[in-house]
């Protein structure tokens, strides 16, 4: 991967996340490109990361191997017409990480021949934690899908799914989870304030679990299910902090909210090849 040059077309936190975790991992800074509309961004991305920038897509496309389209999706449409030309005299791959866009969109304003990698990335990536689900169309060669993983690897794990409707259940399951995390740590918090902690000991040590639970799930090779049940003496308060939640019907909320997004994943998805 580190003979690659990489291209990004919008160079806003996601991209700035990718391009921080590539030359974390040894990547040239000299290698890759970025392009967008606004002048500021370039020059602190190349201020602060040492890399090629422009203002001109079609420069980026010409200069590289891999474009990485991170622009937001309500301009995907334009954006991926405007280079659909270049793309196709290069043959560069396409790497989306643009929720909501399927690859079908994509095809239809690149061109059926391009080859394109379709990415559901979480914002974790922008601390080199991420989580991202990959899914390849048939024009992507091997060595294509090792660059696309590689270059996703650089800020987190990266997996390929069979199918690309599978990437909605990852929308819901990853790409939106860390909200879900955050608003259990933001109730946490609130409820030890209510018990007599204050604000800043509140947060540390709803931090703190957090990380440490993470972190045990991570390196242990039993299931989140045994992990809780290890944790939980008969008859202790966490037996009845779980009771409590359990009785509230937490785990059926949680599925609920897991289809609600993976739905609203869908909607989108058919919105975008609408318009």
């Amino acid at each position: 991967m580190k003979t690659n040059n990489i291209g990004f077309i919008g160079g806003g936190n996601m991209a700035g996340g990718l391009i921080n975790g590539l030359i974390r991992s040894g990547h040239a800074p000299e290698r890759l490109w970025v392009s967008d509309i606004n002048p500021d961004t370039l020059a602190s991305l190349a201020a602060n990361l040492n890399v090629n920038t422009s203002s001109d897509n079609n420069d980026i496309i010409n200069a590289v191997d891999v474009v990485v389209l991170s622009v937001k999706p309500q301009v995907m449409k334009d954006v991926a017409k405007s280079i659909a030309a270049q793309v196709l005299q290069k043959q560069v791959l396409v790497i989306s990480i643009a929720a909501g866009i399927t690859q079908h969109s994509l095809n239809t304003w690149l061109g059926d021949d391009t080859a394109i990698v379709r990415c559901m990335p979480n914002t974790p990536a922008l601390v080199l934690t991420g989580a991202t689900a990959l899914h390849a169309n048939s024009k992507v060669s091997p060595e294509q899908r090792d660059l696309a993983e590689n270059i996703m690897r650089a800020v987190g794990i990266a997996l390929w799914v069979d199918n690309e409707n599978e990437l909605d259940a990852v929308t819901a399951v990853s790409g939106s989870g860390p909200a879900y995390y955050f608003l259990l740590m933001e109730a946490m918090e609130k409820t030890a304030a209510d018990l007599g902690l204050n604000a800043e000991t509140a947060r540390l040590l709803v931090q703190q679990t957090a990380l440490g639970a993470a972190k045990i799930a991570l390196e242990s090779t039993e299931s989140p299910e045994q992990l809780r049940r290890r944790v939980t003496s008969p008859g202790g308060t966490t037996e009845r902090a779980i009771e409590t939640f359990q009785q509230g019907g937490f785990s059926g909320l949680v599925a609920k909210a897991l289809h609600a997004a993976r739905d609203r994943s869908i909607e989108i998805s058919k919105q975008t090849e609408n318009t």
